[in-house]
């Protein structure tokens, strides 16, 4: 090879690197639907951490691990303690094949309990699906009951099975059950998409046929706040959330104490025929149920991941972006920049 090829190699090298870098923009602007001359800042993506959603993990692990206890039963030692003889005892005595009633009862529990927290794994789907796996036992025993009828009506030789399962398999149902719970939490996860540009923050969602886009205008910020919770300390993350005059960021919800729906209350309907006592008691009940079921509104943060920083990792850099950025694109440092060019102009005109 002479010298000549060689250095138009090394010189045709380099141009795959710019289109691959080009390939690569091309892909975030569609992705986060940039406009003209619009660009992502350095270091200026984020997703949440894989560990935010550490709560949906557990809760996938722990109905596994009803699962198992169910599919293997403990038999307590001699000299166990009596709670301990209690609950073998109990799940034994519950864990029948054609209805586990026990595994049902400690699902209702856990469910109930999970709803009640009102935690981050407390969402209507996630209740939903804690539900379907609670009854799903149920539902295959009464289907196997429905069969067996069929059949012995039957007056052909066919055999109706509605659904091709006789018994709940305990461990497969589990290992089922954690990967679906494990797979749709990081697929969950993966779908938030968070970008600071030259021009505007963006918040992008996509999860199964679910779609949001946002876009905020720097000067639209009015404060930046950063909020670390003791396991995001721990971990290394936390939830970076823009408000905005027009109330971005903040949520209203009902706080108060509530003796019932609104409405007229049953018996306290005025009508014709009620004299003056009649018409001032009712006037005093509807006056004291108005009171009961008052509730008050009050605004909070909200740190829903379609529209903060959630639980990042590199909340540092992100929030000096954002103060940045905001201090460059406010008015009043505008104002400024203006005040100075016309300083200078005045300077260089004298």
């Amino acid at each position: 090879m002479s010298d000549e090829e060689t250095v138009q190699e090394l010189a045709e090298e380099p141009a795959e690197e710019p289109q691959g870098e080009a390939k690569a923009n091309d892909a975030s602007r569609d992705k986060y639907r940039l406009i003209t001359g619009e660009e992502i800042l350095e270091n200026g993506e984020a997703r949440p951490s894989t560990l935010a959603f550490l709560g949906m993990y557990i809760l996938g692990a722990l109905v596994f691990g009803v699962h198992l206890l169910f599919n293997n039963p403990p038999t307590p030692a001699d000299d166990a303690p009596f709670l301990t003889k209690l609950a073998a005892n109990l799940i034994q005595w519950t864990n029948w094949d054609s209805l586990p009633l026990g595994f049902v009862f400690l699902m209702c529990f856990i469910t109930w309990a999970n709803r009640m927290l009102n935690i981050s794994t407390s969402g209507k789907w996630v209740t939903v699906a804690l539900l379907f796996i609670t009854f799903l036992p149920i539902v295959i025993s009464v289907d196997n009951l429905i069969s067996s009828i069929v059949n012995v009506f039957s007056s052909s030789d066919t055999t109706y099975n509605f659904i091709p399962i006789d018994n709940y398999n305990f461990f497969l149902s589990g290992l089922l059950f954690l990967i679906a719970f494990w797979g749709f939490t990081y697929k969950y996860q993966r779908s938030f998409s968070y970008a600071v540009t030259t021009n505007a923050i963006i918040f992008q969602h996509a999860f199964l046929l679910s779609r949001s886009h946002r876009r905020i205008l720097f000067d639209r910020i009015s404060e930046v706040m950063v909020e670390r919770t003791p396991m995001g300390t721990m971990l290394g993350y936390a939830t970076v959330t823009i408000m905005t005059d027009s109330g971005v960021g903040l949520v209203e919800e009902s706080v108060g104490v509530s003796a019932g729906a609104g409405g007229n209350v049953p018996g306290t309907s005025s009508s014709s025929e009620d004299g003056v006592a009649a018409k001032a008691s009712k006037g005093v009940l509807r006056s004291m149920f108005a009171f009961m079921s008052y509730q008050r509104t009050t605004r909070r943060v909200d740190h829903d991941p379609r529209h903060c920083f959630y639980k990042i990792r590199k909340w540092e850099d992100i929030k000096m972006m954002l103060n940045e950025m905001h201090r460059k694109h406010s008015q009043s440092n505008m104002l400024e920049d203006i005040k100075t060019a016309l300083n200078n102009e005045q300077k260089s005109e004298g």
